[in-house]
């Protein structure tokens, strides 16, 4: 069934839109907004559908929660994102002339929203990457105890300088995707989002124009995975970052 209202989660990695999407899913309002795209492009073959029109009703089901509002969680990077706008271009529901990348994504999910969730510290961010990518530990469950991992080896300053800089092209990335439509989105910004938990999420129902008033708000399904060697990478990092500088940042 066609949605009444859909949005995109846009994010790059380590901003905490999984812990807003599970969130958001639990009120049983918000469509279940997941990494729908976290696959090839081919999306015909990844979620084993004959044709296009079969592909459209069956990832609007997937999104969708009763009330028909639709949701999705989507990285940005290329070539992945210019395929799966191609693949998009085919649904039924869009016209097959139609070459924007904006208005392509606004036909084939109905009334649309958009949230873009940033981190302000980038530094951060590309450590907490690198991390996960050492100790496969990509998100902890509220409940759950970090798995014991040897990680006083696994520092690198390519990597989490290549992170830092890959982070910003990903954000530049969809900007000129907001550019391109003249959209305005709603942003999320991870410092503020932790702190004030319960009121970020009643904010983006409001922005969704669902009732944020009488929404139960769920605890945080999932904990920091940042510990004192994430702390020890970031400080090392820092410095050599700005090593031989004369007018530091930070």
């Amino acid at each position: 069934m066609k949605p009444q209202l859909s949005y995109t989660i846009w994010f790059s990695q380590r901003t905490g839109s999984t812990l807003l999407c599970k969130t958001l899913e639990a009120t049983g309002i918000a469509g279940t907004p997941r990494e729908w795209f976290n696959c090839k492009p081919d999306l015909l073959k990844d979620f084993h559908q004959t044709n296009h029109a079969d592909l459209q009703e069956y990832l609007w089901k997937l999104g969708s929660t009763p009330n028909g509002v639709f949701g999705i969680n989507h990285s940005f990077y290329e070539p992945h994102f210019s395929q799966l706008t191609e693949t998009l271009r085919k649904f039924p529901i869009c016209p097959p002339t139609e070459t924007s990348r904006t208005k392509i994504w606004k036909h084939v999910f109905p009334n649309h929203r958009h949230i873009f969730m940033t981190r302000r510290n980038k530094i951060r961010l590309a450590v907490s990457w690198w991390r996960a990518i050492q100790s496969g530990e990509w998100h902890l469950s509220a409940n759950e105890h970090p798995k014991p991992i040897d990680l006083s080896h696994a520092y690198s300053y390519d990597a989490i300088n290549h992170l830092y800089n890959e982070c910003s092209m990903r954000e530049a990335g969809i900007q000129e995707f907001f550019t391109e439509g003249n959209v305005t989105p709603l942003t999320i910004i991870y410092e503020d989002f932790v702190q004030q938990y319960d009121q970020t999420i009643r904010n983006i129902l409001d922005y969704l124009e669902l009732d944020s008033q009488s929404v139960t708000i769920a605890p945080p399904a999932l904990a920091k995975t940042a510990d004192a060697v994430s702390e020890e990478w970031v400080q090392r990092f820092r410095e050599e970052r700005q090593k031989g500088w004369t007018n530091r940042g930070w």
